[in-house]
């Protein structure tokens, strides 16, 4: 029986615990994950994509997911990891409107990929790398936002520690 294999692609900077449910909810309807983190150089992330793919891995750690990075098109990545699904995380209807436009384009580009919106739990609705990032610089507590390891990161990174 083929393996039903979903990519999961995002930005991850850094990852929290709502990519970690959205991750977990996919993991109840695919065997197996890839969270493909996207290196784009037009963004200025706080962290490498090194850095990102080491905290998801810590993160992932025993579950069927495997991480690595993509840059360029997501249609183009899908089609070399021979796989057709796109799982997008969901959290408030604000979200709805460009993860819509973005599953209409890469339909657009290639016809055999479809896309799965998935929300994430109502406690992590409001919940945001952006807005991780910025607690943490301003030296607030991230604990309830991000898995520990991503919060020593973080407080590495600010100089918070």
């Amino acid at each position: 029986m083929e393996k039903r294999i979903a990519v999961y692609p995002g930005s991850f900077d850094p990852i929290t615990y709502g990519h970690v449910d959205v991750i977990r909810r996919s993991l109840k309807i695919f065997d197996k994950v890839i969270v493909a983190v996207l290196d784009n150089e037009n963004k200025s992330p706080l962290f490498t994509a090194e850095e990102r793919i080491g905290m998801i891995k810590n993160v992932v750690k025993g579950m069927p997911v495997e991480v690595e990075t993509f840059s360029g098109l997501l249609v183009d990545y899908m089609k070399k990891k021979k796989t057709h699904t796109v799982i997008r995380g969901l959290r408030a209807m604000s979200d709805f409107e460009h993860e819509f436009q973005m599953a209409t384009v890469n339909k657009f580009m290639d016809d055999d990929i479809e896309t799965i919106f998935v929300m994430t739990d109502k406690k992590y609705f409001y919940l945001s790398s952006r807005l991780a990032k910025e607690l943490a610089k301003l030296g607030g507590p991230v604990s309830e936002f991000v898995p520990k390891p991503v919060e020593d990161k973080l407080k590495v990174k600010f100089g918070k520690k």
